[in-house]
């Protein structure tokens, strides 16, 4: 790539020989990987229980353009607009195909060609459209409908409900037909035709947005309505690095499959059903985790998303309310009280993981849940998620969790938490696992305090189990062993232990946070997932060690697979793609590595440190208390600028906290400058909190 070349645009004049890697294009409801004849839709899913698994939904847009001519080929993916475009470009035509799911209207994927006449002809100019649509599925009974307006129609059911007894899906699929040419006439020096695809739920909507999307093609809005849709997100984030075109590039892309794995912030539905490692584009099969949710959402792509978008935030945490019932009964069926969310979750809540084990013994789940509560709470102050919104239910049913999980040793006088599996999978039934007791303890502590702020009667055993959970640390060496009984030096499979400093929290010295990440750094395996090195690189920029940080986060570079920047799981380019929890590790690595953010209650804290090739870091619409910011930060200086906020009634009064705690108001629309002492850290908070201090 050209130094001038946007680094927006994944450009290539050849596909990567391995499918896998072709670009997704979601939108939070449809993922396809362009080109593909099979598409999934959110909360589509066949088989009950451990054989529940992503629908396939047989996509009729999966078509490649040709000619009999000699051409050049250029395929485009850009991310400033989400659309993927194939050009033919020949002696005297030129022809594009492009793709889109349309970020808007999120019922409706798009196909649009155009042929350009290069040279004034009497000839026509035919391109063959190729398509591998088969109006089947192996997981739904489709059938053909009657026609609707011109747009062939299909319908069709889920062969098997996730439970027994519930409901299976329906899918209606509505498109326009698509000829097997297209002609640029004698007289036409161009010609545009667009091919519309509507997948919904019922008749009702599939026939409404086939109607839209035919209004939006007769008026000229169906791309700009599209465009706008993306234009408007970029606006309001924004992550670039300058000294490293790589990272600059990896970062956008990161951003960009990310936000397309999250539904529109203008949807009101609620329906949004929830971010799997691989995305929506993948599920089918085992490779790509049959489209589950896992901690992965809420962990490592959550982060940072809410950072920036307080409404995709909580539409990921009303996901997980909407869960509450098959979390409730997860917990019942291990006989024990509250609620205990699935390790694998579709849409009823229930545990649909293939193997036991794992719902069993990984129940780090319902900690990692409330810590995207509790981070939600503390970048918004939006007590209505709690209140009218069922947040309060799943904190207060978690903590019950804990509380009747926990067992209590009178030799030590300590709680423990028995026979479980950390997030290093090498290791079952082990007793105390060091992330899985300090997110009990955290989550915990977070019912007490969310219970006060509700003025909620808290039983009192939550905060006795907190105080008294056991925290395994090993006096000698100085360092938290990864559970009861773990040999120091064994190999680990990802991060885990080192994951107490960030993202949990846990107060210790920096010579016991050094102590960890040197431990656990030589013995996690190199061939496992990719969000590891990002845990590793936070932790080493605490320390300031900047460039040691940079040297382990390059390694995510060999999970990212050309030419579209699509993730593999493994650095050997195997196991799930496109692997947003990896893209989720490495932008916290920059987000919350090198700005140093943390978010805490009544204060978002920052610490900056760049490393010695990046000269500078432009993070743009952070949403903090309903305002949003950018920060621009360079060697020894940050600056930040709070936007003019139009129709903000409640100003937040928002101030700069420095070293001795010199305060600097911020005032939108002026920029405010001050140097950045390594190590030292800063903090950002807001003068008319509703927090009762």
């Amino acid at each position: 790539m050209s130094c001038d070349a946007d680094p927006y645009i994944f450009t290539t004049d050849t596909l990567p020989t391995n499918l896998r890697f072709l670009p997704p294009l979601t939108n939070g409801l449809l993922g396809w990987m362009v080109y593909n004849n099979i598409m999934h839709m959110g909360s589509v899913y066949n088989g009950e229980g451990g054989r529940c698994h992503r629908a396939d939904v047989p996509c009729p847009l999966a078509v490649k353009l040709e000619t009999d001519e000699p051409a050049q080929h250029t395929y485009s993916l850009d991310t400033h607009t989400g659309i993927f475009s194939h050009t033919l470009s020949t002696d005297s035509f030129t022809a594009s195909q492009s793709f889109y799911s349309h970020r808007y209207y999120s019922n409706m994927m798009v196909m649009e060609v155009l042929l350009v006449r290069k040279v004034a002809s009497e000839e026509p100019h035919t391109v063959k459209l190729l398509s591998s649509f088969t109006p089947q599925s192996k997981d739904i009974a489709f059938e053909f409908g009657p026609d609707y307006k011109g747009g062939s129609h299909i319908q069709g059911q889920t062969k098997a409900a996730e439970f027994p007894g519930g409901s299976c899906p329906t899918v209606h699929l509505i498109w326009t037909p698509i000829p097997t040419t297209l002609t640029l006439i004698p007289e036409q020096s161009q010609a545009r035709w667009g091919f519309i695809l509507i997948a919904a739920n019922s008749l009702d909507s599939a026939e409404a947005s086939f109607d839209e999307g035919r209004s939006l093609m007769a008026t000229g809005n169906l791309r700009p309505s599209h465009e706008k849709a993306w234009k408007e997100l970029w606006l309001q984030s924004n992550v670039e690095v300058v000294g490293s075109e790589r990272l600059c590039r990896a970062l956008i892309g990161c951003m960009f499959y990310l936000l397309s794995a999250f539904p529109s912030i203008h949807d009101s539905s609620k329906s949004f059903g929830g971010v799997s490692p691989g995305g929506l584009s993948n599920g089918g099969d085992g490779q790509d985790y049959w489209g589950h949710v896992f901690w992965d959402q809420d962990i490592w792509m959550y982060p940072g998303i809410a950072l920036f978008y307080p409404k995709l935030a909580r539409a990921v945490l009303e996901y997980r309310v909407r869960t509450i019932d098959g979390a409730k009964e997860n917990a019942q069926m291990q006989g024990y009280k509250g609620i205990k969310f699935p390790w694998e979750s579709a849409v009823s809540g229930r545990e649909v993981c293939p193997e036991d084990i794992y719902g069993q013994q990984e129940i780090h789940i319902n900690g990692d849940v409330t810590l995207a509560f509790q981070h939600y709470l503390y970048l918004t102050e939006d007590l209505s998620m709690f209140s009218e919104g069922r947040g309060s239910e799943v904190i207060y049913g978690v903590a019950d969790y804990w509380v009747s999980r926990a067992t209590w040793c009178s030799e030590d006088q300590k709680y423990h938490l028995l026979g479980v599996m950390p997030p290093d999978e090498y290791y079952y039934n082990v007793n105390n696992s060091v992330y899985t007791n300090t997110v009990a303890k955290f989550s915990l502590e977070f019912a007490v305090e969310l219970a006060d702020l509700l003025q909620h009667p808290a039983p009192k055993e939550w905060q006795e189990v907190a105080e008294q959970i056991k925290i395994p640390f090993d006096e000698e060496s100085q360092y938290h062993p990864e559970y009861d009984g773990y040999v120091k030096g064994h190999p680990v499979k990802q991060a885990d232990t080192v994951m107490l400093g960030y993202p949990l929290g846990l107060q210790m010295s920096l010579e016991v946070r050094r102590n960890d990440l040197e431990a656990y750094e030589p013995v996690t395996d190199p061939q496992g997932p990719a969000m590891t090195w990002g845990m590793f690189a936070i932790g080493w920029l605490e320390l300031g060690e900047s460039e040691k940080a940079q040297h382990l986060l390059e390694k995510c570079f060999n999970n990212i697979q050309g030419p579209f920047q699509v993730w593999s799981e493994s650095s050997d380019g195997t196991g799930a793609v496109n692997f947003l929890t990896g893209m989720g590790g490495f932008l916290q690595a920059v987000l919350f590595g090198y700005t140093g953010f943390r978010v805490q209650r009544g204060c978002l804290a920052f610490s900056p440190l760049l490393p010695n090739d990046i000269s500078e870091l432009y993070v743009r619409g952070v949403n903090y208390l309903g305002s949003q910011m950018d920060w621009l930060l360079r060697k020894g200086e940050v600056c930040i600028i709070l936007r003019e906020q139009a129709g903000n009634t409640k100003p937040q009064n928002l101030q700069v906290v420095l070293k001795k705690g010199t305060k600097i108001p911020l005032i939108p629309g002026q920029p405010v400058t001050f140097p950045q002492e390594p190590g030292f850290v800063c903090k950002l908070d807001s003068m008319s909190s509703c927090w009762p201090f």
